[in-house]
């Protein structure tokens, strides 16, 4: 399974300048953890850092100006880090498997003539084999909507390699005289559309594996915009394999995991009965135009309650652990304030299936969660935990907990992470 090892996000919102795990310049830094954690108090940036991954996935499916509009962000203007006029510049270093050497990606977006958003840099880099030093290889480089870009799998020499920035115009110009190594792996490109990434573009193509995997990663990730009412609509009949952002198809879902997957389906539901407190079983019912409605049977009555009559919170763990279930699972899992509704004793048994999930044989979700209630974060360890603050200019500044020695050291006498949270040892001294 996939997995994010680092990202940096500049200028989006309250996030100016943070980088979490680490990047292909920054190896001596420590990658993302199966499970990631982000706390923080109110107003630190914690929706901004969820959002960022949303704008990110939005950018590859509708255009950069529309998700620029997206999820009431508002438009560049609006989300562009305030006194800043831009770009706005993401880096994500992954990996496509555990063995897989780590690719980069870089998009910068901005304003053109018009002030219109579009996608002024892009960069796909990955360094060779055998290569554990130097620049990595750069196999698509887009600058205002035009670039080169590296068939398969197979690198070559490149211009410049040993910069930061490239000489695109002599490697686009190489190209095209046909004479040297690059042209005859390297195709010129231009985007007809610089408000559309090239990678939605190129990664549609059997001859760029490597940018249709990066592209078939950030379209798979989910982020859950989960609201408890939405799950409690009747939708119309008929299996669904995922679990939608708002779980308005919670039913088609049940559906689909019964059809699909029906020797294992009532386990399923035996399991999650099992993690939410007074139900001692979950089935389901069919209506006559062939809907699936669920059924919680509670300990103190005979008769069950339907998933319209259940609490936000129920449907809520219901939701999250159905999630957790998916044959399937998105390779990146994405949930904010999962606390938000839940009894606070459910919070430390929903951390430990999330983490469970992320690190099980199986391959399951990268998660990544954002919270502020410290009982989520007594089932965390340091080195998945990351501190959110805001700085003396007012933007957000990020730190792992693990960096703090005595924290570390407190935490492996017995003490509990979200206890210290509490009692304000996390704070920065």
């Amino acid at each position: 399974m996939a997995k994010i090892e680092g990202i940096q996000i500049r200028n989006y919102r309250v996030l100016k300048n943070v980088t979490l795990g680490k990047l292909w310049n920054t190896q001596q830094e420590k990658p993302l953890t199966p499970m990631t954690a982000v706390i923080g108090k109110n107003g630190v940036g914690k929706s901004s850092l969820f959002d960022a991954f949303g704008f990110l996935s939005d950018c590859l499916k509708k255009g950069v100006e529309e998700a620029c509009d997206s999820q009431g962000r508002g438009g560049y203007e609006k989300i562009v880090s305030k006194g800043e006029k831009g770009p706005i510049d993401f880096i994500i270093y992954y990996k496509q498997s555990g063995n897989a050497r780590p690719i980069t990606y870089e998009l910068s977006i901005a304003l053109d003539r018009s002030n219109r958003p579009y996608a002024k840099k892009e960069r796909l880099r990955q360094r060779r084999k055998g290569q554990k030093h130097g620049w990595p290889f750069s196999f698509l480089i887009l600058n205002e909507g035009k670039g080169v870009a590296w068939k398969g799998e197979i690198e070559g020499r490149q211009i410049d390699e040993g910069k930061e920035e490239l000489d695109l115009f002599g490697l686009m110009e190489s190209v095209k005289a046909g004479s040297t190594e690059e042209s005859k792996e390297t195709e010129i490109v231009e985007l007809e559309d610089k408000r559309k990434l090239g990678i939605a573009t190129l990664g549609a193509l059997k001859q760029h594996p490597r940018i249709s995997a990066f592209r078939k990663f950030i379209e798979n990730w989910y982020l859950s915009y989960f609201t408890p009412d939405a799950a409690r609509s009747l939708p119309l009949a008929g299996p669904q394999k995922h679990l939608n952002i708002h779980g308005d198809n919670l039913g088609n879902v049940v559906q689909f995991m019964e059809r699909e997957h029906s020797q294992r389906f009532q386990s399923i539901l035996d399991g999650i009965a099992s993690k939410i407190p007074g139900i001692n079983r979950i089935d389901t019912e069919k209506t006559n135009d062939g809907r699936l409605l669920l059924r919680f049977n509670d300990k103190g009555f005979k008769d069950p309650f339907y998933a319209q009559q259940m609490s936000d919170g129920t449907l809520k763990v219901f939701a999250y652990l159905l999630l957790l279930e998916d044959p399937v699972p998105p390779p990146f899992l994405c949930i904010e304030e999962p606390e938000n509704g839940l009894y606070h004793k459910l919070l430390e048994s929903l951390a430990k299936e999330c983490r469970k999930h992320a690190t099980g044989r199986k391959g399951g979700s990268q998660v990544f969660i954002t919270t502020h209630q410290p009982y989520f974060v007594d089932a965390l360890s340091p080195e998945e935990t990351w501190i959110l603050e805001k700085s003396s200019d007012g933007f957000a500044k990020v730190r792992r907990a693990s960096d703090d020695q005595t924290v570390k050291a407190m935490v492996e006498e017995g003490l509990p992470l979200g206890g210290l949270w509490y009692s304000d040892y996390l704070d920065e001294r």
